[in-house]
């Protein structure tokens, strides 16, 4: 089996309103995103596929629906205010963590026509969340 892996960069905020912690305020991110593919044969570029494909099919995802946005569950209290003022916001049937983000992303990648084996979301430089499908 063959994996190549492409990182990209974003950035944006959320809040865990659930979360007995520091989660629970209003807080950002500048995150890495590592999307691995995988395929038991090369093309007949002798490669998996290329990273330019990759990273243009994520980072046009991440563009309209992650970065620089912020992400809230769909029964955040915010969200009613963020409208009234015309913010930027997307609201998620789930919790915005970083599980949930490399979901997302691999779930998309997925049906783009990607074999996807993993995505990693580096919230931090020593924390990620990983998802892949077994």
């Amino acid at each position: 089996m063959f994996t190549i892996t492409k990182e990209v960069y974003f950035c944006y905020g959320h809040r865990l309103m659930n979360h007995t912690g520091k989660c629970r305020n209003l807080h950002g991110h500048s995150v890495k995103a590592s999307i691995s593919i995988e395929q038991k044969e090369l093309d007949e570029q002798g490669m998996v596929c290329d990273f330019s494909e990759i990273k243009d099919c994520v980072e046009s995802y991440i563009s309209q629906y992650l970065d620089h946005n912020f992400l809230l569950h769909r029964d955040d209290p915010l969200i009613p205010m963020l409208t009234e003022n015309n913010e930027q916001f997307l609201a998620l049937d789930e919790h915005p963590t970083a599980e949930v983000l490399s979901k997302m992303i691999y779930r998309h990648m997925k049906i783009a026509g990607f074999n996807v084996a993993q995505v990693v979301l580096w919230e931090t430089a020593n924390a990620y969340a990983c998802y892949r499908e077994t």
